[in-house]
């Protein structure tokens, strides 16, 4: 089985792309190959698809074996487009996702249903064979007014998913990882390798 490396120790990260992968390839995470790395210091581009070739390109500088990065985000209409390539740090270099919620929600108050479109957004980098390639994946919603559910992280209790009239944070897995923006992105890949 093909493996690679993915650019990160997020443990649900990994998992969740494993769980997409459907056993197709093995996913390894930094600590898995020994690699110590901080590759968020190199998150200082203006595009997710900077973020995730910067990123990618810092692991496969140390490694031999293919490798995945992805930077990911929630981009709201109402915000111009914030919190964007700053979602981890929305409200602080080391703010939890709960306070980066809280400073969501905070922004959106009194702000309309309909006036809070939003979508999440994952650009996977992979490098293998010296090539470099991007694959980006977008899925659509709004930002519900509470949290709901306590199922996946990050923004998922306040992102509602229209098509199945509820938030990530209420999905099962088996489905949120085939309609999210991370699905979106990997199968583009998958179907590419």
């Amino acid at each position: 089985m093909k493996q690679f490396i993915l650019a990160t120790n997020n443990a649900n990260k990994a998992a969740e792309i494993q769980a997409i992968f459907n056993g197709k390839f093995e996913i390894l995470t930094l600590s898995d190959v020994g690699i110590d790395i901080d590759v968020s210091a190199v998150e200082d581009g203006v595009t997710f698809e900077e973020n995730a070739v910067k990123k990618a390109r810092a692991v496969a500088a140390l490694t031999e074996l293919p490798v995945i990065a992805d930077d990911s985000g929630l981009m709201v209409d109402y915000l111009g487009g914030a919190p964007g390539v700053h979602t981890k740090t929305y409200a602080g270099e080391f703010a939890t996702d709960d306070e980066n919620i809280d400073k969501l929600l905070a922004a959106l108050d009194g702000v309309t249903f309909d006036k809070r479109c939003a979508r999440f957004v994952c650009v996977i980098a992979v490098i293998q064979d010296g090539e470099t390639l991007t694959f980006r994946g977008e899925c659509e919603g709004k930002i519900w007014h509470e949290r709901e559910g306590a199922g996946g992280f990050g923004y998922d209790p306040i992102f509602y998913y229209p098509k199945y009239d509820q938030c990530f944070g209420t999905l099962p897995p088996h489905v949120k990882n085939v309609v999210s923006h991370r699905a979106q992105a990997l199968l583009q890949m998958r179907k590419h390798l």
